[in-house]
């Protein structure tokens, strides 16, 4: 591998300003654009829900039961704020952003918190704030992809810039 290849990374859209999320808005990280840009990083924008199909904006989303590794287990459930289960369209979000992950040979995500489809730590379940990861989070661990969330832009720096892309 040249040593000189810029490291590959998968980062919610939403964080880098696109207007992606449920309510038709971003979460725009100016922390993590800095950042990404600093370090050079190839930056792969991603957002497993609309990969998945789901509109902009859409109905909110909350877990109901369970989270990310629940829902890809069959125990879990995700629904939207019309009272409709949603875990399937999730589900497919997350083999895309996969399917993503691999034809870039990348090894490393950053996504945005508390989100169904990409939290890290936390998740709302039943209107709280709970420990928890999203559908796409859980899909990407299990293939050894490893993700961080836009809080955690100092682990960043742990990884071996040859690990990432192989």
């Amino acid at each position: 591998m040249n040593a000189n290849r810029q490291k590959s990374i998968m980062v919610s859209a939403c964080l880098l300003g696109l207007d992606t999320r449920y309510n038709g808005i971003s979460k725009k990280n100016q922390a993590v654009i800095d950042y990404l840009t600093e370090e050079k990083w190839t930056v792969i924008p991603v957002c497993p829900e609309q990969l998945a199909g789901l509109p902009t904006p859409r109905p909110a989303t909350r877990f109901q039961k369970g989270d990310g590794d629940a829902v890809l287990h069959g125990s879990g459930i995700v629904m939207n704020s019309e009272q409709q289960i949603v875990n399937d369209a999730f589900i497919k979000g997350a083999e895309q952003v996969l399917q993503i992950a691999a034809l870039n040979r990348c090894r490393v995500a950053l996504f945005k918190e508390r989100s169904p489809s990409c939290g890290v730590h936390h998740i709302y379940r039943e209107g709280q704030i709970v420990s928890g990861q999203g559908v796409s989070t859980a899909c990407l661990k299990r293939h050894r992809i490893s993700v961080f969330s836009e809080d955690e832009l100092a682990r960043l720096d742990t990884i071996d810039a040859g690990e990432e892309n192989k």
